[in-house]
């Protein structure tokens, strides 16, 4: 299962049409269940707003520790302001992010026109 994570703040509408539309039968679920991240083989983190706002919809969900096992642990795809939050520190409402440290592996990243 792909797991798009929803935390209130992002375009997951569009998220999940993209997903379906090159993948049609993948299993694709729009959750904001920590289990179901941590079911899923795959986990996509889209955003969209003001990094501060991002962090508090997200706590306020409990899903942070969920957000960063699943980026250490599984293929994980942040969009925007879903990526940004994975790093040190934001000058957008100047707020620390989740790590002080991290290492992003890239396997391999393909483009079809």
């Amino acid at each position: 299962m792909i797991a798009i994570i929803d935390y209130g703040m992002g375009n997951l509408k569009s998220v999940f049409n993209a997903f379906k539309q090159v993948s049609p039968e993948a299993d694709i679920k729009v959750t904001s269940n920590p289990a179901d991240i941590k079911k899923a083989h795959h986990v996509v983190f889209p955003g969209q707003g003001a990094m501060p706002d991002c962090i508090r919809e997200l706590d306020e969900r409990n899903l942070r520790s969920s957000v960063l096992d699943a980026a250490k642990t599984k293929p994980f795809l942040g969009i925007c302001i879903g990526l940004q939050m994975l790093f040190d520190k934001s000058e957008e409402g100047n707020v620390d992010g989740f790590c002080k440290c991290y290492l992003i592996k890239v396997k391999k990243v393909m483009w079809t026109v």
